[in-house]
């Protein structure tokens, strides 16, 4: 079975693999969801990112890209939106738009599954986490659900269980932070030197 993982090209991040064929099990998620909004997101330059839906894809639950488009503006492609509850939608939302707002999309990509390219990953997932705790009446909720929805689709797909743990751990661990997602943002620009 061929997938991309956390694939980058040019400036281009994966949050979850995205299958180029079915996997067998997919047939037993064929659920319709309503597919969410987008939330509110600005990169670390300030331009406003646009969220685009994309129909037709083989991606066998929800999956974000966050990338610049053919004209230079920021994007967050939304692909099979429709496949899974709102609370992994939100999510993947925000992970993507973390992407944009921490300047990874305008950075040299490091290697992929590199240390640096991991804890890219890790940065963009605390800001989703963080996000949604603070900005949701009901985030620890939506978290929950999103944590649950994402354990299955990334053991479904073939993540290693190690792999699956230490995500959910970080995701847990953010969660107790008692920063803002915009003061751990400033830490991460500051870091970077795109302050």
């Amino acid at each position: 079975m061929k997938m991309i993982d956390l694939m980058h090209s040019k400036n281009l991040i994966v949050f979850v693999l995205l299958s180029l064929s079915y996997p067998s099990w997919a047939s037993n998620h064929t659920s319709s969801f309503e597919i969410t909004e987008p939330p509110i997101c600005t990169n670390n330059n300030g331009e406003i990112v646009i969220f685009t839906n994309i129909e037709n894809s083989n991606a066998p639950s929800a999956a974000g890209m966050a990338n610049r488009d053919k004209d230079g503006l920021p994007v967050v492609y939304r692909f099979s939106y429709q496949k899974s509850p709102e609370a992994l939608q939100r999510f993947i939302d925000l992970h993507e738009c973390a992407h944009h707002q921490t300047g990874d999309i305008d950075l040299p990509h490091p290697p992929r599954n590199s240390p640096a390219h991991m804890m890219n990953e890790s940065i963009s997932d605390c800001i989703a986490t963080l996000r949604i705790r603070d900005e949701y009446e009901e985030g620890e909720s939506i978290l929950k659900l999103a944590i649950s929805e994402l354990e299955t689709a990334m053991t479904e797909i073939g993540f290693p269980l190690s792999s699956v743990g230490s995500r959910i751990s970080n995701i847990s661990n953010c969660f107790e932070k008692t920063e803002t997602a915009q003061e751990f943002i400033d830490g991460v620009l500051e870091f970077r030197g795109l302050n």
